[in-house]
């Protein structure tokens, strides 16, 4: 091998830092549109997570929430931005969801946007407040079962991920209830907890303070395992509901044709953020697991996502507002 072969090989590993050098990437703050009103773990871990990019990448990184339409309208704008790496989307189960809730939907998450890197998961809990009367996930299933459709149950808005996964347990369980949709999750938790509704499901990170303080009752969890979170909450496979496990998940995404070295970078940047024990430990204190995945894997998992929640819309027949 001579000399004029070696010296393009040997410079291969660093064209992707000498690109992002002369890009001067990021030269401006960097945005990150979250699809959902404030007061969700999705906003919360935007924030913990800009927080730590600030640090990491010398520039400021903000928060925008964009809610409305079960998260299609942040999204709309985050896959209209400029393929520049300045803005980003977090979001979350609502991104596969949206495919099948949208026939006209206005862009294409497998194509029009670029995934990043998945960043967290954490298991869905039944939220009941606490005159409902049940105490388990077979009382609350035993009632909406003598009284079909007069159970209710908020939910984040229509075709929200909080209204789709209660249609599930709906599904595996052959029952009714009647849905009231908010302006997000936590104003739907709010309205439980002053018992204007029953009930609610959401992810564990948005509902294990007010089970701790004992304003709401958790009646079960997703997953094989108890949470670590709340060991006292049984699972719904536990509670005589093997066939419900629903998580929730979040990720980053960019916009379709942003480069791939910024893209790259990101995700270095944010496996980084991940393992900061601040930000593990507040993760854990919400119940969420920080979770770094390769964009390839992020893209799988949204692939095989898509025709789950599809079949759940469909059986439902549930109509976005």
């Amino acid at each position: 091998m001579n000399r004029r072969t070696l010296l393009p090989l040997l410079a291969a590993p660093f064209l992707p830092r000498l690109a992002l050098a002369q890009s001067g990437w990021p030269a401006r703050p960097i945005r990150i549109i979250v699809p959902f009103a404030p007061g969700s773990f999705t906003d919360a871990s935007a924030r913990l997570v800009g927080q730590e990019l600030t640090e990491q990448l010398g520039q400021q990184v903000v928060v925008e929430n964009r809610g409305g339409a079960g998260g299609t309208l942040g999204a709309t704008a985050a896959a209209r931005s400029a393929p520049d790496g300045l803005t980003l989307l977090l979001t979350d189960n609502s991104l596969a969801m949206s495919v099948g809730l949208y026939p006209a939907l206005p862009y294409d998450p497998l194509v029009d946007l670029v995934q990043v890197s998945r960043i967290a998961d954490s298991p869905s809990i039944l939220l009941v407040k606490p005159s409902l009367g049940a105490r388990t996930v077979a009382e609350v299933v035993a009632m909406a079962r003598a009284r079909p459709g007069e159970l209710s149950f908020g939910s984040g808005g229509q075709g929200s991920s909080a209204h789709l996964a209660m249609e599930l347990l709906l599904n595996v369980t052959g029952t009714r209830m009647l849905h009231v949709p908010y302006r997000g999750v936590a104003a739907a938790i709010a309205e439980v907890i002053g018992g204007r509704v029953d009930m609610a499901i959401a992810s564990l990170a948005s509902g294990v303070a007010h089970v701790r303080q004992g304003t709401l009752l958790g009646l079960g969890v997703s997953g094989e395992r108890r949470a670590a979170a709340l060991p006292e909450v049984p699972t719904f496979i536990e509670a005589g509901v093997p066939r419900y496990d629903m998580s929730y998940w979040w990720g980053i995404a960019a916009p379709k044709g942003t480069p791939t070295e910024i893209v790259a970078r990101l995700n270095a940047e944010i496996a980084t953020a991940l393992r900061k024990p601040r930000l593990v430990e507040a993760f854990a204190a919400a119940g969420a697991t920080p979770v770094h995945s390769t964009p390839e894997q992020m893209q799988a998992h949204l692939a095989r996502e898509v025709p789950l929640w599809k079949d759940v819309i469909t059986r439902a027949n549930v109509r976005p507002e």
